[in-house]
């Protein structure tokens, strides 16, 4: 079933987790405290925070055992807040956490974690909409992409921090980022255009693609087909590309590091893509 779904990632899960652990086992006691490009987490910050997604998801997807909503959140801006103070408060929990007892306990719910998601109808409403694509209602096989796309991208943060070799193949890199761009719709929401008005985002090399954005009627549509006559075209490297629609860069240093052809001004909203709640 899943080789029909857009963007199929479930069968990744195992091979990202794996990937992890061989990672955390191989670091010094020096690594886990190095800085990392999320701000104020450290290396063993963000493996704390892989095991709190995979708790979550077994806590409030599998096992429905859900936090009582807070009555204060009316934005995507509250949300996103809300999101960040849980973050924090776990993290912060960890501390007193030794990376083997992490190491062993991400071992675990990554094992329950890729069964359960394993079990999901990939078209059946997922328990959570992808926000940051501007969803109200989304299909369990984006909600489960979005979720590959958070592991994937906290693996990608730590080996940066430590030195390590990425993820960027096209095995693992091309869902990705390929999920990211599904956002791209939303981001030029307020952008007017002609109709016919082709958007090319290509973000290179043998991992990488090419993404379509076309106007019709006031709307942009995602397509890996060309349609209309290019007005813009837009080409990151998958480097630039992981760290800038995280927010790990800003738009302004990305501008450095991007090729654009034809208006510029329309390319460079594909700078403001953020694919992430934050």
């Amino acid at each position: 079933m899943e080789e029909k779904v857009p963007i199929p990632t479930t069968h990744l899960f195992p091979v990202l987790d794996n990937k992890l652990i061989e990672l955390l086992q191989s670091l010094s006691k020096e690594e886990w405290q190095l800085p990392t490009i999320a701000k104020k987490w450290c290396v063993k910050d963000i493996a704390a925070h892989l095991l709190d997604g995979n708790i979550r998801t077994l806590s409030f997807s599998r096992d429905q055992q859900f936090l009582q909503p807070r009555s204060d959140i009316n934005s995507y801006n509250d949300l996103v807040d809300y999101l960040n103070e849980l973050n924090a408060q776990w993290v912060k929990a960890y501390k007193r956490v030794s990376p083997s007892v992490l190491i062993e306990q991400l071992e675990i719910t990554g094992q329950q974690f890729c069964e359960y998601i394993s079990t999901l109808d990939p078209y059946k409403d997922a328990i959570f909409p992808v926000a940051w694509a501007g969803e109200k209602v989304s299909k369990n096989w984006f909600h489960i992409a979005r979720e590959y796309t958070e592991k994937f991208l906290h693996q990608q943060q730590i080996r940066d921090a430590v030195g390590k070799p990425g993820l960027i193949t096209k095995e693992l890199f091309y869902p990705f980022v390929d999920t990211f761009m599904c956002g791209l719709s939303h981001t030029y929401k307020n952008i007017h255009a002609e109709d016919g008005t082709t958007i090319q985002v290509n973000i290179t090399t043998e991992a990488g693609g090419t993404w379509y954005l076309n106007c019709r009627n006031s709307n942009w549509n995602l397509s890996k087909e060309m349609t209309g006559n290019i007005a813009a075209a837009i080409s990151i490297d998958p480097e630039t590309a992981w760290k800038l629609f995280s927010k790990g860069i800003s738009p302004e240093a990305a501008r450095t590091k991007v090729t654009i052809n034809g208006n510029e001004k329309l390319a460079e909203t594909a700078l403001q893509l953020v694919a992430v709640m934050a």
